[in-house]
């Protein structure tokens, strides 16, 4: 198939997705009904108010989870396609595939080493 038919069709499927998001969106609006309530913009905790601001400081240790995280999310999504691609490539790819756990693998260790990993 040829590439312009094939930007055709991811055009007209991404066009269709958006103009459904907005059906739906504007039938919601139209069905239902909203009444302004006082309750309904006061932030709450498990059922009770909180008592503290909305825009809270988190400490700095959550954002070595979080950058953790990310790392071998982003493991995950290079693993799919190169596990299509790995079947016409073949050793090549997989010498390409293990450099980049390899070096996956060093910063989790380093981060190990840092105590990245130990629960407080």
């Amino acid at each position: 198939m040829a590439a312009l038919p094939q930007y055709a069709i991811l055009l007209a499927l991404t066009l269709g997705t958006v103009g459904f998001v907005f059906t739906l969106y504007g039938l919601a609006r139209v069905i239902g009904r909203s009444r302004a309530e006082p309750g309904k913009d006061v932030p709450a905790t498990a059922g009770t108010l909180a008592r503290d601001p909305v825009w809270v400081r988190y400490h700095a240790k959550y954002y070595g989870y979080a950058l953790l995280f990310l790392a071998f999310d982003m493991e995950m999504a290079f693993m799919y396609p190169w596990s299509v691609v790995y079947r016409e490539e073949g050793l090549v790819a997989l010498l390409d595939m293990g450099v980049f756990l390899a070096i996956l693998f060093l910063g989790l260790a380093y981060g190990w080493s840092q105590g990245a990993l130990r629960r407080q």
